[in-house]
């Protein structure tokens, strides 16, 4: 009986190996962790959120929330755990991250086709079935392992983690909760700041400390939509205010006015007793992040569970190496996914891994594993990054740009609103019409 591979229990990997214990193929599924673990991981839990608690819009007017929607059509397990412990976040999909971790570890552990290995694996064995979903975290060790098979370098970029806060330990005659242009109900808790506040904290921000890199890190690159917020104050005064920090649509009922600036707060757990600042990414260092988080009003006394964190996260050479089945082009045994092929997020993460374990599950039947529609985001989002015409390759989110074109007139086209929901409901309907051929 031959088995699949799966090297990474993440998002990706997590997915991928239910996908194929869906079609009744066996799989060992390989995670180093809790015997090894990374930069970022706290727990040895299957499918960790690391960086957030949210996977962005729901809404299918929004890439993501459109991206949500195909992984749905297309029976994600993980989409579906996620459902079971969302916890209130508007119109954006978040979860009690620590529940929903261990929702998919039992899954998985209780899997009769899963078999699971916590080890770390050095070497990728090139004659077995395997799916490499080892995550932007790869292991120095695998990492030029792969070098070595594939024959290209990995690129790679910085990634960040916001502080997550005590809610008891928030001042509500300052914060209070509200929602954003009158959408879903009031699930935020929102900082205000006067325009002498902001200047305060923007002034301790940009002159604080930050941990300094290791010289093999220097000269890398952040993702442009998770900067460190220190990265971001640095482009100006006024770039927080149109930023994470903007008070456009956030009318503090209190007062009838709009604030000069806002921090707001996510909920992070089920229980509603964790949140994390929204858009505070950093690497600061812990004593400079405690100071500039007492600066803001409400958190002066915060109980901070969490510091920022930032880490080197690692992707391959998409366009050169892998097909759009998300196969390697050198081996067709081995496939690809999550955030190691340059797709960033983590809905990005489930829809590559569920497109890996489909195609994977092909494979093994012996069947010509299947290429998805740039109608559709998770098609469109493939085909990107191993589009072989880039001169610079760099990671990518689910974004409107990628879709294929469809015609509509003018006055449509200019109506952003009714444009996306137009292409959402085209890739629906895309998804809908090909799933007996996946």
């Amino acid at each position: 009986m031959e088995k699949v591979t799966v090297i990474g229990g993440g998002l990706a990997g997590s997915e991928a190996a239910l996908q194929l214990a869906r079609n009744k193929i066996y799989v060992d599924l390989y995670e180093m962790r809790p015997k090894k673990s990374t930069q970022a991981h706290k727990t040895g839990n299957f499918a960790e959120l690391v960086c957030s608690n949210s996977l962005g819009s729901y809404d299918i007017s929004n890439a993501s929330g459109l991206l949500k929607h195909e992984a749905e059509e297309l029976n994600s397990v993980l989409m579906s755990v996620i459902h079971e412990c969302k916890v209130p976040s508007g119109g954006a999909l978040a979860v009690d991250r620590e529940l929903f971790s261990k929702k998919v570890t039992e899954l998985i552990k209780n899997n009769k086709y899963i078999n699971v290995i916590n080890e770390e694996v050095k070497s990728v064995d090139v004659n077995k079935p395997v799916i490499i979903a080892s995550g932007p975290l790869t292991s120095d060790e695998l990492s030029d392992n792969i070098k070595n098979v594939f024959g290209e370098d990995y690129l790679y970029f910085f990634d960040a983690i916001a502080p997550i806060v005590e809610k008891d330990s928030i001042n509500f005659e300052k914060a209070f909760y509200m929602n954003r242009y009158n959408k879903g109900s009031a699930d935020y808790i929102n900082c205000p700041m006067t325009k002498e506040e902001y200047e305060r904290f923007y002034n301790v921000l940009i002159n604080a400390p930050r941990i300094e890199l290791k010289s093999f890190e220097k000269g890398a690159k952040f993702f442009e939509s998770c900067l460190p917020i220190e990265v971001l104050a640095s482009r100006g005064v006024d770039t927080l205010r149109f930023g994470p920090l903007k008070p456009v649509g956030l009318t503090d009922e209190r007062t009838g006015r709009q604030n000069y600036a806002v921090v707001q707060l996510r909920q992070d757990n089920k229980a509603a007793s964790l949140y994390n600042l929204v858009g505070f990414q950093t690497n600061l260092k812990w004593g400079s992040q405690k100071e500039l988080i007492n600066t803001i009003p409400g958190l002066e006394n915060a109980n901070i569970v969490r510091y920022g964190v930032m880490h080197r996260n690692t992707f391959i050479n998409s366009p050169r190496l892998l097909s759009k089945t998300l196969q390697s082009k050198k081996y067709d045994n081995i496939f690809f996914a999550g955030q190691i092929t340059g797709t960033e997020g983590y809905t990005e993460s489930i829809a590559s891994g569920l497109a890996a374990g489909i195609n994977m599950s092909k494979y093994m039947k012996k069947q010509k594993p299947f290429i998805f529609p740039n109608d559709t985001m998770l098609g469109a989002l493939i085909n990107y990054i191993t589009f072989e015409g880039h001169s610079n390759f760099q990671p990518i989110n689910s974004n409107w740009g990628i879709l294929a074109e469809m015609e509509m007139d003018i006055k449509t086209r200019k109506n952003k609103k009714l444009k996306n929901e137009l292409l959402a409901n085209r890739a629906i309907n895309c998804i809908n019409k090909i799933i007996n051929k996946i």
